[in-house]
């Protein structure tokens, strides 16, 4: 799945829910108490996440599964 993620750039929040399918509401509140990645404001209604950022938070998300029998 994270290789969907482009390697540069910016993602929108329908294309981060895509990869990470949750509630527009869950996902903020993650962002807000800093569990989800920190978003940036690129203009007054317009709010990206780095693609670097979303890329790494997935592949840490899989790895804090293993191990775990």
């Amino acid at each position: 799945m994270a290789t969907d993620i482009p390697s540069t750039g910016f993602l929108r929040l329908p294309q981060v829910l895509k990869l990470f399918p949750i509630s527009k509401s869950a996902w903020w509140k993650g962002c807000a108490t800093g569990r989800y990645p920190k978003p940036l404001k690129l203009g007054p209604r317009t709010t990206v996440w780095r693609a670097e950022d979303i890329k790494a938070f997935i592949e840490n998300a899989g790895k804090e599964g293993e191990g775990h029998d």
